[in-house]
């Protein structure tokens, strides 16, 4: 009898194993080609070479039409791209990444010039890309690579080089937009982005912000520094206080001048002048197609309800937003110390910050919110906070950051770039964590919506698991791959839709996405195994692909090392590493889980593209379109040697196919009108 029952319960729980795993791991989140009998099957080997058609037309190589991107011809095209890099955020010269301490104050003396990488190496990294199917990129233009010496003082000669990796990128067949690249506002308060010299004419002194705890910097960090820790700058009196005078200096500090000027005019003129000699220089490169508008701005305090309220991600010691005010006026503080992981931040300690009492103002500047009455100081001297909803409200009406700040600064962004290049596409990005602007239709015309998407808790944690995330959208744990899957697809749907909500009929570009190659403490340069990487990054491309989103993957820095990584703030994300290159000879060498990096994709289509899939594991590449039968030209898959060097099986309904092995094109001809287009490409066996 016991035997019997031991027998059922072991039974019993074998089953319950093998239902729990089969929920947990077991997805096909692939779409079934249609039954390959009714396909035309043909070798690679066997199709008659041809060359694919060059676009010979004036002006722009990618145009926006409706929601689509298009090429000259008529064409959808499909934008495969990658930022670069990630380590243009800090000088070339002096070599300031930054966990360098030496030379950092001195921010008028610097050179961008080589970022995101020297021009004599310009070819071999372009060419590797293009060679990897990234025939689009975003390429970092920081405030500070062009202003750094002082207001109206523009780097000629980082302008030259910019224009010389423009031409490059062009050779090589890259398209691209400016991204005047900024991250918690400035090096200064622990990102990147605004030139020194912007906090000194507000009055702030950027040799205290460290000490004050006013910002979190990492060259001035010491002990590790905490992982994801720059994020906490948004909250933090330094960085809040700068993108609250950017954006909405006029309304809450109008004692606040500059040279006798508004100190929002005045910030965001310079910013927007510095731009214009760009845009200035690249005006007549056909493959600079636009302009970003400013990466991941932030409200400041703008629309804070409650200034005794801490930011949305704690980290290490974490002041409120009003204890951050007065810190910088000298006044230590005693605020909570925090851990992050997958379920949110927890308080392990309270320790003091400032505790002597040094200011983060210029001898002769009061502190601007206490000199508006936000706060104030009682009969012994102690900070004392006046108006905790001062940042609610504007004239007496509750502010809307996006709509009432956030709008009018990249109308007038827009107005003053098209200024000089009349066909710039604009691309627009929200605040961190909040929504676009509201435009009508005939506002948004050329305009591209271009936020960024994360597995943010892969991200935030650097851990990765295949089973286990969290849904930031509401916030509730997803349990298995599948669970996994359709919130990601879900959140990436949602930026579509915001996109038509809030501008209209216009396309969706992902700016950014990415994973950290660092992952689990860094096992994969111990073991050279990185597949944890490649399965998270992989399960990022296929929600991207599923949305049929064009993007532009988060990075590739020529200088990564697994020392350093993206030799900024601990980040290290970048798809190239010099540490990963063994022979520099080979194009892929260095190249970091390139089975995922490296995709086959419909790069240019006659037609309106319905679905694409790439499956990594057994590299086979679905594609469905409708043909548009007022298109002559082909549709053009890219089939990158990676995958497909030992040559490639198709299967389709088309059966005037050719190859185009310069460029590794397959051409597909659709001569009839018609029905949806199905094309299979499997590696040869």
């Amino acid at each position: 009898m016991w035997k019997s029952i031991a027998l059922v319960t072991v039974a019993v729980l074998l089953v319950t194993f093998l239902a729990a795993w089969w929920y947990l791991y077991t997805d096909d989140p692939y779409t079934s080609p249609p039954d390959t009998a009714t396909l035309q099957t043909v070798a690679g080997s066997d199709l008659p070479t041809a060359s694919a058609p060059r676009d010979t037309s004036s002006g722009p190589n990618v145009r926006v039409e409706g929601t689509r991107f298009e090429a000259p011809d008529g064409r959808q095209m499909y934008l495969r791209g990658v930022n670069l890099g990630g380590s243009s955020k800090v000088p070339y010269d002096p070599y300031l990444p930054s966990h360098v301490r030496a030379g950092f104050f001195d921010g008028a003396d610097v050179s961008f010039v080589g970022r995101p990488f020297p021009l004599e190496a310009a070819d071999r990294h372009v060419e590797r890309l293009a060679a990897w199917g990234f025939h689009f990129a975003r390429l970092l233009v920081p405030w500070e690579a062009v202003e750094h010496a002082g207001p109206g003082q523009y780097d000629e000669a980082y302008l030259d080089y910019i224009e010389q990796i423009v031409r490059r990128a062009d050779a090589h067949g890259i398209n691209l937009f400016i991204d005047p690249h900024q991250d918690v506002f400035s090096r200064f308060t622990g990102g990147d982005g605004a030139p020194m010299w912007v906090f000194e004419k507000v009055g702030l002194d950027v040799n205290a912000f460290s000490e004050t705890g006013t910002a979190l910097v990492h060259n001035l960090h010491d002990g590790d520094y905490p992982r994801m820790g720059w994020v906490t700058n948004y909250a933090k009196m330094a960085t809040a206080t700068m993108f609250t005078l950017f954006f909405g200096g006029n309304d809450f500090a109008p004692q606040t001048t500059v040279e006798g000027e508004p100190v929002q005019t005045y910030l965001q003129r310079h910013y927007i002048q510095a731009m214009q000699q760009v845009a200035r220089r690249l005006a007549d490169a056909p493959n600079v197609i636009g302009f970003d508008t400013l990466n991941e701005p932030s409200p400041g305090y703008i629309g804070t309800a409650d200034l005794t309220g801490t930011g949305l991600l704690q980290i290490g010691p974490t002041p409120t937003y009003a204890q951050g005010m007065y810190l910088a006026d000298g006044h230590p503080q005693e605020v909570g110390v925090y851990s992050f992981g997958l379920f949110g931040a927890t308080e392990e300690r309270r320790t003091t910050l400032n505790p002597d009492g040094r200011r983060a103002w210029l001898d002769g500047h009061a502190p601007i919110w206490k000199q508006h009455g936000v706060w104030g100081t009682d009969d012994r001297g102690r900070p004392v906070l006046r108006a905790p909803d001062y940042f609610a409200e504007a004239n007496g009406t509750p502010v809307d950051f996006a709509n009432d700040y956030l709008k009018p600064f990249i109308d007038r962004y827009a107005e003053a770039i098209r200024a000089v290049d009349d066909d710039a596409v604009i691309f627009a990005e929200p605040a961190v964590f909040e929504s676009l602007p509201e435009w009508s239709a005939d506002e948004t015309e050329g305009f591209v919506h271009a936020g960024h998407w994360y597995d943010a808790p892969t991200l935030l944690t650097k851990d990765y698991s295949p089973i286990l995330s969290i849904d930031t959208e509401n916030e509730s744990l997803l349990l298995g791959t599948t669970a996994i899957r359709e919130a990601f697809e879900r959140q990436l749907a949602s930026m579509k839709t915001e996109t038509q909500q809030s501008m209209g009929a216009r396309p969706t570009l992902v700016g950014e996405f990415g994973i950290p190659f660092d992952l689990n403490e860094g096992a994969a340069y111990e073991s050279g195994d990185f597949s944890a990487p490649a399965a998270a990054l992989d399960r990022s491309f296929n929600a991207v692909e599923e949305n049929l989103l064009s993007y532009t993957l988060w990075n590739y820095t020529a200088d990564n090392t697994n020392a350093h990584g993206d030799q900024w703030n601990g980040e290290d994300l970048s798809i190239f590493s010099v540490d990963q290159q063994t022979d520099p000879s080979d194009l892929d060498s260095g190249g970091r889980a390139l089975e995922v990096v490296i995709r086959p994709y419909p790069k240019k289509i006659a037609g309106t593209l319905t679905t694409y899939q790439f499956r990594a594991d057994t590299q086979e590449l679905y594609v469905r379109f409708t043909p548009d039968p007022a298109l002559s030209r082909p549709t053009e898959l890219f089939l990158p040697k990676y995958h497909y060097g030992d040559g490639f099986v198709v299967e389709a309904t088309a059966t005037d196919l050719a190859w185009d092995p310069e460029r590794r094109l397959l051409l597909v001809n659709t001569h009839e009108p018609a029905e949806a287009q199905h094309v299979v490409v499997r590696p040869a066996r």
